[in-house]
């Protein structure tokens, strides 16, 4: 079957295809790796990227309640005293990558560089992401051109947190994990045995924990296959699954962004979306230093997929797209020209 086959083409200590049609899971799991201790399917992966379809939701819920609506600037969150520009950057804009931000911001890579192998990110914590934003001038007026930002959307968390005088990891919980019943889902790895061990290039070298430092918002999420099902579930059913995340769960679907020659790249406030000859497919994939994950769901099709693997990225890796091709059903990935469906774009 098409499943297994995408499993065995993964060469990767620990892989888990989860496939969920109208409702019924297939669950395949298996790897380079004897198996752990516990199941491959009942363990955490570091989903990376993947993690800005959770901050996106948690945007659409708090415009959705009334709380936010999406067009404040977000320096009023972040430094209250500080006047607007002209032209300032929005919430919508920082989880649309179209703030103008970089990819990352000033002075990471210089800081990082000790612990580039190993723990990257944990060496700029939120203080430094903030403090940077505060110092940004922007090149571009924001909403005007598209730019994959990790950064963008780690400012986005920061200014959320303090719109609601929540930390981050409580709200996220709060609006989006407890109301979709997301036990299995938490935003850093712990002592207790049930989070995957990722794995370098090479799929033998045992690689830390991610640690996201002051990006949590764009990719500090780590989940079950089992959770992340029930997360894509909820997209293709919103009604089913929680009510106050219904209009929300909507929202996200609904395209506010196209680029590219003939508008060909279409973006929703979380996913990518392509057209397919079953209907639109909607994906974000993510990757750690090492680990990786494909997110998606087909609402024509009643169809979603969750893969992970433990491996990092590697240039002509399968895994991506065997995924892609899985849920399309295509024999081959047609990632889009953005490296949209690369592990890559992830915060790696």
């Amino acid at each position: 079957m098409l499943l297994a086959d995408a499993v065995t083409a993964t060469d990767a200590p620990d892989v888990v295809f989860a496939l969920s049609r109208h409702g019924r899971r297939i669950v395949l799991s298996g790897g380079t790796a004897p198996p752990p201790p516990l199941p491959r399917e009942d363990l955490r992966y570091e989903i990376g990227s993947a993690a800005k379809t959770f901050t996106g939701l948690l945007l659409a819920r708090l415009i959705h309640s009334g709380r936010l609506s999406g067009g404040e600037p977000a320096i009023a969150f972040l430094d209250g005293g500080r006047p607007a520009a002209a032209h300032p950057v929005t919430l919508a804009h920082l989880i649309t990558h179209t703030s103008g931000l970089p990819a990352l911001p000033p002075g990471f890579f210089l800081r990082a560089l000790p612990a580039w192998h190993t723990n990257p990110y944990g060496r700029f914590p939120a203080a430094r992401v903030v403090d940077a934003f505060l110092r940004h001038r922007p090149r571009h007026r924001p909403g005007t051109r598209w730019r994959y930002s990790n950064y963008g959307v780690a400012v986005l968390g920061h200014a959320l947190a303090a719109a609601t005088g929540t930390p981050w990891e409580d709200l996220l919980t709060g609006q989006v994990l407890h109301p979709l019943g997301l036990d299995g889902t938490t935003l850093r790895a712990d002592d207790s045995g049930l989070d995957a061990l990722g794995h370098g290039k090479d799929g033998r070298s045992p690689v830390p924990p991610f640690d996201a430092g002051g990006f949590q918002a764009a990719g500090a999420v780590r989940a079950t296959p089992h959770d992340l099902l029930t997360f894509l579930e909820a997209h293709l059913d919103p009604t089913g699954r929680s009510p106050q995340l219904t209009a929300a769960l909507r929202e996200v679907r609904r395209p506010v962004l196209r680029r590219g020659i003939g508008h060909r790249h279409v973006h929703t406030t979380a996913w990518f979306r392509h057209p397919t000859d079953g209907g639109p497919m909607y994906f974000h994939s993510g990757a750690t230093l090492g680990q990786q994950t494909f997110l998606g769901f087909c609402p024509d099709t009643g169809t979603a997929l969750a893969a992970v693997c433990t491996r990092r990225f590697r240039g002509h890796d399968p895994f991506l797209a065997s995924a892609y091709a899985l849920l399309t059903g295509e024999q081959r990935a047609r990632p889009g020209a953005d490296g949209s469906c690369r592990a890559g774009a992830g915060p790696s």
